[in-house]
């Protein structure tokens, strides 16, 4: 069966945005992308709420093609999230065009579970807080991989709000890059 997991880029204090959304405190270097890239190419499908899958299908098809300048390691990246199957939570149905799209009108167990059990390689989120708090409330996490810059924004949008239950998780893993950033890789500890 697969694993879902949540791969977050946040700040020390914990925030995933500025508070107009900014991320300009983001450090990636070829040793971050080095990972994220592994991270996809061991993936099965993203899933995605409808705001990122639009931000991301706006822009990563462009990478991927050369139309917007990268280097080869993002190239790669690129080129992968472009074959995976991308599930999209979305109420309202007004989903992105990008092929190997599938819309998901509501993120039940039952239908994460259908996507766990149908998708050969890990289920990789991104972004998407509130299809995030969502999962999490249902205990559908297995994994938390956070990268954490080292940057205080002191303000700005938390991965999850003060709404959200407590959730135990245990250290996996702890990997430093060289632009300070350092993954946090957490399994969850559901109580049965």
């Amino acid at each position: 069966m697969s694993r879902l997991i949540v791969s977050m880029w946040t700040t020390v204090d914990g925030f995933v945005a500025g508070p107009d959304d900014s991320m300009d405190w983001l450090r990636a270097d070829a040793d971050l992308m080095d990972y994220e890239t592994g991270l996809v190419e061991n993936a099965g499908a993203l899933l995605l709420g409808r705001i990122t899958h639009g931000d991301f299908a706006s822009y990563w098809p462009a990478v991927a093609a050369g139309e917007i300048d990268a280097d080869e390691g993002t190239r790669r990246y690129a080129r992968r999230l472009d074959q995976l199957d991308k599930f999209v939570a979305s109420h309202s149905g007004d989903v992105a065009l990008w092929p190997g799209t599938h819309h998901v009108q509501d993120a039940t167990a039952t239908a994460i579970q259908r996507i766990k059990d149908q998708t050969a390689g890990d289920v990789i989120v991104y972004g998407s807080l509130s299809l995030i708090a969502a999962l999490n409330a249902l205990s559908l996490i297995d994994e938390f991989h956070l990268i954490v810059h080292p940057t205080l924004l002191c303000r700005g949008r938390p991965l999850l709000d003060v709404d959200q239950r407590p959730t135990q998780l245990e250290l996996i893993e702890c990997r430093p890059f060289l632009s300070g950033a350092v993954l946090l890789r957490y399994g969850t500890i559901w109580a049965n």
